[in-house]
């Protein structure tokens, strides 16, 4: 019990890093609700995957630039920050275009997607000369180097997310649910299509950077499932799945730290 209140105290020290993660936690369900309407769940490990690969990429396309033994003025987190969000979102537009083309079943395209990231990661780590613990923590997740000023960020975009995904849910719902249907009620499908992956884009990038891809994936589809089996409406299937979500993060930020096991 002690730990619990130590936790919520104000000036815990490990305050940021709690708030971060139930952030990702309450957010991330609140995309993968999409993929669940879409019948896409395996959306949730192939994207976290792509943006893994594209850290691993933007670390190495920075070394060849500056050299592979400078340092050069850019953070590395704003370097994974752009090489997650550009994998992922290029992830999404692909699989999008061979979805309306192609023959294939999903399944078969989001497991050839992950199969290549996963490879690619592999390749672009073993690339780079400095493939030490810094980018390593980055792609696994470094929950607990959340700073005050990386937290406003974090919560001034996933903010933003919030607010667009529930300013144009019955948009999202539909072109999700019935495309034709968009089509006949002369919604911009397109449009809509497009400004949803941004937003799964921009989630999913932060999530992986903050907590890692087996996390972020975790947070994108158990609480979206959870809550389906508890809601029929859309609007208490979207405020479960988050609900769920932070409360699973909450608990297990406090169990890591009342039994001294590792984040993640």
């Amino acid at each position: 019990m002690s730990a619990l209140v130590e936790i919520l105290r104000p000036d815990f020290i490990l305050r940021d890093a709690l708030v971060g993660s139930v952030l990702v936690g309450a957010v991330c369900p609140l995309v993968g609700v999409y993929f669940v309407l879409r019948r896409m769940i395996f959306l949730g490990v192939a994207l976290p995957q792509l943006s893994a690969a594209g850290i691993a990429f933007a670390f190495v396309a920075y070394r060849l630039v500056v050299g592979p033994h400078e340092h050069g003025n850019v953070s590395e987190r704003s370097l994974a920050i752009v090489g997650a969000f550009a994998f992922t979102l290029g992830g999404i537009l692909v699989l999008a275009a061979m979805e309306r083309r192609g023959r294939e079943t999903v399944e078969a395209r989001i497991g050839v997607t992950y199969a290549v990231a996963a490879a690619l990661t592999i390749l672009f780590l073993a690339a780079d000369p400095h493939g030490d613990a810094q980018m390593v923590n980055l792609l696994k997740g470094d929950i607990l180097a959340t700073t005050s000023a990386s937290l406003g960020v974090l919560a001034a975009v996933l903010g933003a997310v919030v607010v667009v995904l529930f300013a144009f849910r019955k948009e999202f719902l539909l072109v999700s649910f019935d495309r034709d249907l968009a089509v006949v009620f002369r919604k911009r499908v397109a449009v809509w299509d497009l400004l949803l992956y941004l937003a799964i884009g921009v989630t999913i990038s932060l999530g992986v950077m903050t907590a890692g891809p087996l996390v972020t994936f975790g947070f994108l589809v158990i609480p979206p499932l959870t809550a389906r089996l508890l809601t029929r409406r859309m609007i208490s299937f979207s405020l479960a799945a988050a609900s769920i979500g932070g409360l699973t993060a909450f608990v297990g930020f406090y169990c890591a730290y009342r039994f001294d096991l590792p984040l993640g």
